[in-house]
């Protein structure tokens, strides 16, 4: 209450003498939260609440710099000391919600392939030097997430010697073919929840994590959502309709379309394993329930992909060996 009444303060002091009506509008996993201005005109703005002993506004305004391509919100106010932003209001529909509501193929088809246009346009402005890298050390250690946060703390296990070995075995060869495909702009959680419904194209929020790294990453974020799970022929065929946008593009994808759906299955592999590893420490560590439930998705990704590769049999052993329960149906095998 103390930060919603120092917030509404700070937006009194940015508009002087105008009735302003705020509302809650949303929450983010980290400490982040989101509130609607309303005006007496009925226009809206969104307040974004970062505390700042807990947050930094920093890169949020930095990525939205970077990423101006895209349909980002614009950014009327910003007071980094208090942690207040005060936002361009793109809307109240998530393509999360369009896709609940209307549940048909055609409009699946249709949202995902304008989030592929837009994430397309944004790969297409790709330059080094601008958002931290995607590297090797930051790679590893969010895989590491899963045997401290899924394994440790919510099976309660320890890896043995056997079992770590094996862990670090898979993790270079998941580093390796992470970080031999060609390097773009990442927004990181390019999920349908972070996607707006809005006129001529998507609206795109959350992107304060952006960094610059590998190619797939961000197309495994959509197709392999951590809220709503697509058909996997249609997986397919939207990852073979992004490839060949792509290379129209002229991005620097691989020239054969086996040799990228290996890089966005393997890359889906480290995002897996991290996002399992965060929403167990939400559980465990932040009190946060609401993303448990998601956990048997991305073991069931997990298995899917590494029973189908041979390179990746070893992980998915000791997944199974770990998790149990190994009827899992891979639909297709490489």
């Amino acid at each position: 209450m103390q930060r919603l009444a120092q917030l509404k303060a700070w937006l009194a002091t940015q508009h002087a003498g105008v009735d302003i009506r705020v509302d809650f509008a949303a929450a983010d996993a980290d400490f982040r939260r989101y509130f609607r201005a309303t005006f007496p005109d009925a226009s809206t703005r969104i307040v974004m609440d970062a505390p700042p002993d807990k947050m930094d506004t920093a890169p949020y305004v930095r990525a939205r710099e970077v990423l101006s391509m895209l349909n980002v919100p614009a950014i009327y106010a910003c007071d980094a000391g208090q942690g207040f932003l005060e936002l361009e209001d793109l809307g109240r529909v998530t393509f999360m919600a369009a896709l609940q509501q209307e549940g048909d193929a055609l409009t699946t088809h249709t949202l995902l392939l304008e989030a592929i246009d837009s994430l397309i346009e944004m790969q297409l402005a790709s330059r080094p030097g601008v958002l931290p890298d995607y590297d090797a050390t930051l790679l590893a250690r969010e895989m590491e997430l899963f045997p401290e946060w899924f394994v440790g703390h919510e099976l309660k296990k320890t890896l043995n010697d056997d079992q770590r070995r094996t862990w670090e075995t898979m993790v270079a060869a998941l580093l390796a073919r992470a970080l031999a495909q060609p390097r773009v702009f990442v927004h990181r959680d390019f999920i349908v929840r972070n996607l707006m419904l809005t006129p001529g194209r998507p609206g795109v929020l959350d992107f304060q994590d952006a960094v610059y790294g590998p190619i797939t990453y961000d197309l495994v974020s959509l197709l392999r959502d951590a809220f709503i799970e697509f058909e996997e022929q249609q997986v397919i065929d939207l990852v073979v309709r992004y490839w060949e946008k792509a290379r129209k593009a002229g991005l620097p994808v691989t020239a054969n379309i086996d040799d990228f759906y290996r890089d966005f299955e393997w890359m889906g592999v480290q995002r897996h394993l991290k996002v399992a590893g965060i929403f167990c420490r939400l559980h465990h560590r932040d009190g946060k329930d609401r993303y448990l439930p998601e956990v048997p998705r991305f073991l069931s990704y997990l298995k899917k992909t590494t029973r189908r590769y041979v390179e990746l049999a070893p992980l998915y052993r000791l997944i199974v060996d770990i998790a149990g329960d190994d009827s899992v149906q891979t639909g297709y095998t490489f």
